[in-house]
């Protein structure tokens, strides 16, 4: 059974950071690529970074592009999500996804085949 479970959301202040992990279970995962999306109350899930299961290339939205940055281990079977400079905006329930096609991870989130339950951050102003 394949598990995706994320960690390290809470509250922080605008300006602060805050560092997502999610440890991956009952998959090869360093065939897997990996992503964060979020998703803000009464908004869509959205995209937010992708990471190729070999480690060679990374995606950001643009919204977060400069500020986020996407990495993994793979001994540890743990993608990370490295958050500085944060903003109310960023707000969301965040989300770990695997697929093994880095593709369907940025552009058919509909397809993916596993996601994670979600952490919650919260950024106050």
């Amino acid at each position: 059974q394949v598990q995706l479970v994320e960690s390290g959301g809470g509250l922080v202040q605008a300006g602060g950071s805050l560092r997502l992990s999610c440890a991956a279970s009952g998959l090869t995962f360093s065939r897997y690529g990996m992503a964060w999306f979020r998703q803000a109350p009464g908004k869509e899930r959205e995209f937010v970074a992708a990471i190729t299961w070999s480690d060679d290339n990374t995606a950001y939205a643009d919204s977060v592009k400069g500020r986020f940055t996407i990495s993994r281990d793979n001994a540890k079977n743990t993608v990370y999500l490295q958050m500085n400079s944060l903003k109310p905006e960023d707000t969301a329930v965040y989300y770990c996804a695997a697929d093994p096609n880095s593709t369907v991870l940025r552009t058919r989130p509909q397809r993916v085949d596993y996601w994670g339950q979600g952490t919650q951050v919260t950024v106050s102003s």
